[in-house]
């Protein structure tokens, strides 16, 4: 499966004697080429890198050319089907604020609530027909980006009006939504914490 994080952040307790500027280079000296740590910097004992996370951002990125591409085809994913991006525009704005996305998770998802909030939601025309669906939000459920996205290719395609999308997380059932959209093109963009917001 391919998954993307630009943005990944992981915490760990060491009694390593390296340098802090130069943790980064050592660790990447072990890791396989797929893995790169970009900076490594000292944090309070209390941090936690999942727990202390407040916001999250999230891209998909679609490749809406009729023929898709042969370098990238890991990397984003292939709609060949026109797409009305500005029905798309208007419906990923019915995700934003705080709502209940049954409706918008895998099944087996092991968290208590579907609660979350979705603080801003923009979707992005680049060159080449390439359009980005990003999310940013306190929480996301499992494949729940995936699930918006895939909603929203319906929408550009007619099958789902914009305004129904609404309904649909009111409703909560799943078999509303959109089907979920493949791996590729999912990527962990940032990872906020309260201390980036204080500054």
């Amino acid at each position: 499966m391919v998954y993307m994080h630009f943005g990944q952040v992981a915490n760990f307790k060491t009694n390593s004697h390296i340098p802090i500027e130069k943790f980064a280079m050592a660790i990447n000296s072990r890791l396989k080429k797929s893995i790169l740590i970009r900076t490594a910097e000292e944090v309070d004992d209390k941090f936690h890198s999942r727990l202390c996370c407040k916001k999250k951002t999230y891209r998909y990125i679609i490749n809406n050319t009729q023929v898709g591409t042969a370098i990238y085809r890991n990397l984003e994913t292939h709609i060949p089907m026109e797409l009305d991006v500005q029905k798309m525009k208007q419906g990923i704005q019915y995700f934003v604020g705080e709502h209940d996305f049954k409706a918008f998770k895998a099944s087996g998802t092991s968290a208590k609530s579907s609660v979350r909030t979705i603080y801003q939601a923009e979707i992005i025309e680049k060159p080449d027909n390439k359009i980005w669906i990003e999310l940013t939000g306190n929480g996301f459920l499992y494949n729940m980006v995936r699930i918006i996205a895939g909603t929203l290719v319906e929408v550009g395609l007619g099958n789902i009006e914009p305004e129904e999308i609404s309904c649909i997380l009111k409703q909560k059932q799943r078999e509303k939504a959109g089907r979920t959209l493949p791996p590729q093109g999912l990527y962990l963009v940032k990872v906020e914490y309260e201390t980036d917001e204080q500054k």
